[in-house]
């Protein structure tokens, strides 16, 4: 899997600042969708589809704003909340993401490749490897497969996978070995967090 998330914004203002900001001057919040819609998106996208996604992040900044003031201002970095909100929003979607595994599966791969010996290199490889990376994330139980994408697909840590869904460090670990392990066995023994999607 390929890490294609981006680390929260290194200058301007932090998170927390602007969350704190937007309990009195509400349109504050609007920073935090601009700076995370998008990778949002991205993460909902690829575990539900683009037809979802959409009203999933939406719907994930109103649950966000109307939260903000519960939110632990000694957090600078608001993505692992996002996420967790996300990522719970997501799961009431687990029959749409086990479907959308099982067609993943039969579909057709596409991407763009530089060369041709590239592509057809590119091709046979994840023909042979999506199916059963598919097979292998919709057969993972639903707080494993959390786990291990919001570490491969959003770039978190431990700590802050930790925070966004509200367990202890010691869980993620488990839960995340667990996922390595089953995703290792259906690949081949090859790295589920080394393998391109």
């Amino acid at each position: 899997m390929v890490h294609t998330m981006t680390a929260p914004p290194t200058t301007g203002t932090r998170d927390s600042d602007l969350l704190e900001e937007s309990l009195t001057r509400p349109e504050a919040f609007s920073a935090l969708f601009d700076r995370y819609s998008g990778m949002l998106y991205r993460y909902v996208s690829r575990r539900l589809g683009p037809e979802v996604a959409e009203d999933l992040v939406g719907e994930t900044f109103l649950v966000a704003f109307g939260r903000r003031a519960h939110y632990d201002l000694a957090y600078a970095d608001a993505r692992p909340w996002l996420f967790g909100i996300a990522t719970k929003l997501v799961s009431r979607h687990h029959r749409t993401e086990a479907a959308r595994y099982r067609a993943l599966r039969r579909a057709p791969v596409e991407g763009v490749v530089e060369s041709p010996a590239e592509r057809v290199v590119a091709e046979v490889a994840a023909r042979t490897s999506r199916p059963v990376l598919a097979g292998a994330l919709a057969g993972l139980a639903a707080k494993d497969r959390d786990v291990l994408l919001l570490i491969a697909w959003c770039d978190l840590s431990y700590e802050e996978v930790a925070r966004s869904l509200g367990i202890p460090v010691g869980t993620v670990r488990s839960r995340l070995n667990r996922a390595r392990r089953k995703v290792r066995a259906a690949l081949g023994d090859a790295d589920p967090m080394h393998e391109e999607e």
